[in-house]
C-alpha cells in the first residue's frame, strides 16, 4: 500500500479513523473522538470508551557505553512510568518504576509533533517534549530524580521519514503508531555528581508514540537498533503481534530514508529470554542475531489488568538489505527487543 499525506486529525468529524501508511506524522491523535462500537455494532458505553483506549510513549538511547529507556503509559486502569540505564562494560543496571491508579498520572500529549507529556510523583519528574520548527522536529526527554538528572533531545530534519501508520485492530478498534530510530541524541546525564555528554558517546535514539483502541488481550515482540554503520546512521523498527492488519510498521532507516520491510519472525527461547534471538523478515531485508546483555522487567496481575513485560538490551549482528538488495552489515550495534503480554 502506498503511503499517503497525513490528515490534520486522526479521527474525522464523523468519528471515523483514518487508516493507512502516512508520509509524515499525524499532527493530532484525537482518539477519544472516535465512534467506538461494541463487537455487536452498537455505540460503546462511556465506561468502555474510557477504559479501552490506551496510550504510551517511549524514548530510548543506545551507544557502546550507555543504554537507557524511558516509557510513559496510560492504560486507563493504571498509569505506568519506568526509567532505566545500563552500562554494557560493567553490567551495571539502574532501574526505576512508578505506578498511578486509574492513570491519574501521566498526562500524555495528543500529538507526536507538539506538546508535553509528563509524569510527576514525589521526587520524580519526567517530561517528554515535542516541538516543531522551520528546521524540523525536536523530541526531548528530561528526567529529574533525587540522585539523577537527564536532559536529552533528538532532532528530526524536515527530510526525515518517520514511520507513521494506523491499522485496524480487532473488530472495532485501531492502533496508531509513530516511530523513529537512527537519529543522533544530544544532551547530558548527571548521576551523583558525574556527568556524561551524550553527543560524545555517539548515541542514537528511538522514539515511539502509540495510541488507540487496542485488543483487550494482546501480545507482541518488537526490536529496535540505532547507531552508525558503514558511515551511515542506521535505525531499525520491527514487530509482530500489533500492527499487522492490512500492512505493518516494519522498516529500517539509512540516514533519513525509510526502507519498508515485510512481515518479521522472532525466533527465541520463551523459557530463557537471555539466550540469542534470531530476527528475519519474509523479504530477506532483515536477517539479524540478537545477543542479550541484560533486561528491564515489569510484571503485574490484578485480574482485570495484567502485564508481563520484558525489554531486553544487547547487541545485533547480521545484515540489512535495501530495496536494491545492497547489504548493510550490522556488527555489534546495540539495541532492544521486547516480549510483552497485556490484558488491559
Amino acid at each position: 500500500m502506498q503511503r499517503r499525506h497525513p490528515p490534520e486529525k486522526l479521527v474525522n468529524a464523523d468519528g471515523r479513523v483514518h487508516r493507512g501508511r502516512f508520509t509524515a506524522s499525524v499532527p493530532r491523535i484525537n482518539g477519544r473522538e472516535y465512534d467506538y462500537r461494541t463487537a455487536m455494532g452498537r455505540p460503546a458505553p462511556a465506561r468502555q470508551r474510557r477504559f479501552h483506549y490506551k496510550q504510551f510513549q517511549y524514548f530510548g538511547l543506545v551507544s557502546d557505553e550507555l543504554l537507557l529507556g524511558c516509557a510513559l503509559a496510560d492504560t486507563a486502569w493504571l498509569g505506568v512510568a519506568f526509567f532505566y540505564w545500563f552500562e554494557p562494560a560493567t553490567g551495571e543496571l539502574h532501574e526505576y518504576s512508578w505506578r498511578s491508579p486509574l492513570a491519574r498520572q501521566p498526562r500524555l500529549s495528543q500529538s507526536p509533533v507538539e506538546g508535553l507529556s509528563r509524569f510527576r510523583q514525589k521526587g520524580v519528574d519526567i517530561r517528554m517534549g515535542y516541538e516543531s520548527g522551520t528546521d524540523g522536529l525536536r523530541k526531548s526527554l528530561a528526567v529529574e530524580l533525587p540522585e539523577l538528572q537527564l536532559h536529552a533531545y533528538m532532532d528530526e530534519p524536515t527530510d526525515f521519514e518517520p514511520m507513521s501508520i494506523c491499522t485496524r485492530t480487532g473488530v472495532n478498534g485501531w492502533t496508531y503508531a509513530n516511530k523513529v530510530a537512527g537519529r543522533p541524541v544530544e544532551g547530558h546525564l548527571t548521576c551523583r555528581g558525574n556527568s556524561r555528554d551524550l553527543g560524545e558517546l555517539n548515541a542514537g535514539g528511538h522514539h515511539d508514540c502509540s495510541a488507540g483502541y487496542m485488543r483487550r488481550r494482546t501480545f507482541w515482540n518488537w526490536a529496535c537498533l540505532s547507531g552508525r554503520a558503514q558511515g551511515h546512521w542506521l535505525g531499525l523498527n520491527v514487530s509482530c503481534g500489533v500492527n499487522e492488519t492490512s500492512f505493518t510498521e516494519n522498516c529500517f532507516w539509512r540516514d533519513n530514508a525509510l526502507i519498508k520491510v515485510d512481515l518479521v519472525d522472532f525466533d527465541y527461547d520463551g523459557d530463557d529470554l537471555m539466550r540469542a534471538w534470531r530476527i528475519r523478515s519474509g523479504d530477506a531485508r532483515v536477517d539479524l542475531v540478537f545477543e542479550p546483555l541484560n533486561r528491564h522487567r515489569e510484571t503485574l496481575n490484578l485480574g482485570l489488568f495484567a502485564s508481563n513485560f520484558h525489554q531486553i538490551f544487547g547487541r545485533f549482528t547480521g545484515v540489512l538489505r535495501d530495496a536494491c538488495g545492497r547489504e548493510i552489515r550490522v556488527d555489534g550495534l546495540h539495541g532492544f527487543v521486547e516480549e510483552q503480554y497485556a490484558q488491559w
